[in-house]
């Protein structure tokens, strides 16, 4: 019998050391797509994989395209999740991950199951901001946050906004921190020659200007906004009633305050709302300008995409937006919840056709430069060698990293 501890890496020839990634739900998201490009873009020979959902899992899964990736959906239902402990723990007890990846403060909990299973580095990365918190100013919310902090080897904020608040509101030490950003798949994601047809679209007439929007119908990402702004542009510059279309692919609750706003202002002719849709590439590469008004943002995979699309990007101030968009560069950025504004920023773009491509080629050039998936994929690859290392040579094996140890 070896005298192993059950989680320990071994060195021999082919030994992969699995990482289990904890999400709340896997259906579709920016961040459940970046654990997809993660998983199948990292050497299948240096690590295996598997997704926990603490609630439940989708037909989202089949973008996973390694066939040796195990699924596990727990069914939590509302309120704390400690109920899931024993399952949590059995789970990782039996798949022996040398590393527990949580995501988000939704999973933030499975690093204390993972912990007393015995799993010797616990990964959290900070993707975005809680419905409930904004501006990071929720008191329980850091509070659960700090009641964690123990139990986490290392934790990864997707933007410097992320990192701070970790560092400042959170009480984590800075060197315990990575800032990694997300990367973009620039081949799928490519501008084509002209402005694209969208299947089933309305507005695939190259003399139309078409704004455009995709993501989740949330409050958080304030679709309404859009489309009142959209009715500003119209009612504002009666010229473009005959050539402006709005596009906002998605569903979500939000749905009725968009439909309703664009009924009143008279426009709603003039939008297309298709709901969810899986073809976003060929999606983008049928837009003039991408837009997105959120309220809260960590890092945005839907910019990272339309800027590979060669699209300009208008983007409200929020969360790491701005390190994305080179703002009168690459697009436009423009203070949160200020329908004046971005109303403005898109009259400038249909007004400056030649400027919104100019800032759509620079947008490409500055994902491939920067906002690789090659890129990000290395950099969580030797986040987790440093981290298995480490973790293996202090034998942190079954029991929490000490506040004191950092």
């Amino acid at each position: 019998m070896s005298n192993q501890p059950p989680h320990a890496v071994s060195k021999g020839r082919g030994a992969r050391p699995l990482i289990a990634h904890v999400v709340f739900r896997f259906d579709i998201g920016g961040l459940e797509n970046g654990v997809v490009n993660l998983v199948n873009r990292m050497p299948a020979e240096r690590y295996r994989h598997a997704i926990i959902a603490l609630t439940g899992i989708t037909s989202f899964r089949e973008r996973v395209t390694r066939g040796d990736v195990e699924f596990i959906a727990l069914g939590k239902t509302p309120g704390h999740g400690i109920r899931l402990f024993p399952r949590l723990y059995r789970a990782f007890h039996r798949l022996r991950p040398a590393i527990v990846h949580t995501r988000n403060l939704a999973a933030l909990e499975a690093s204390i199951p993972a912990a007393m299973a015995g799993v010797p580095v616990r990964v959290h990365g900070e993707h975005g901001r809680d419905i409930g918190d904004l501006d990071g100013s929720n008191r329980t919310y850091r509070w659960v946050r700090r009641m964690h902090r123990p139990f986490v080897t290392h934790y990864v904020a997707l933007s410097r906004d992320l990192e701070r608040y970790l560092v400042d509101a959170v009480g984590v030490p800075a060197k315990r921190i990575s800032r990694i950003v997300n990367g973009v798949d620039t081949e799928r994601f490519a501008p084509a020659p002209v402005r694209a047809g969208i299947p089933g679209s309305p507005f695939n007439d190259p003399r139309l200007i078409v704004f455009g929007a995709v993501g989740r119908l949330q409050p958080v990402k304030n679709p309404a906004l859009l489309a009142r702004a959209f009715a500003k542009l119209v009612r504002e510059s009666p010229d473009l009633r005959a050539k402006a279309r709005l596009a906002i692919i998605g569903e979500g609750p939000e749905r009725i305050a968009v439909e309703r706003t664009l009924a009143e202002a008279g426009i709603a002719e003039l939008a297309w709302l298709p709901g969810a849709r899986d073809d976003v590439a060929a999606i983008l590469r049928g837009f003039d300008v991408f837009v997105l008004p959120s309220i809260a943002e960590g890092i945005s995979n839907t910019i990272l995409e339309a800027m590979a699309s060669g699209l300009p990007v208008i983007a409200t101030a929020v969360g790491g937006n701005a390190e994305l968009v080179d703002h009168a560069a690459t697009g436009e950025i423009v203070p949160a919840q200020d329908v004046d504004a971005l109303a403005a920023a898109m009259k400038r773009y249909a007004a400056e056709p030649e400027r919104a491509r100019a800032h759509g080629e620079a947008g490409r050039a500055r994902a491939l430069q920067r906002f690789s998936l090659d890129a990000m994929v290395g950099e969580y690859t030797a986040l987790y060698d440093r981290l298995l290392a480490r973790g293996v040579r202090v034998g942190r094996t079954a029991a929490p990293a000490h506040e004191g140890s950092r």
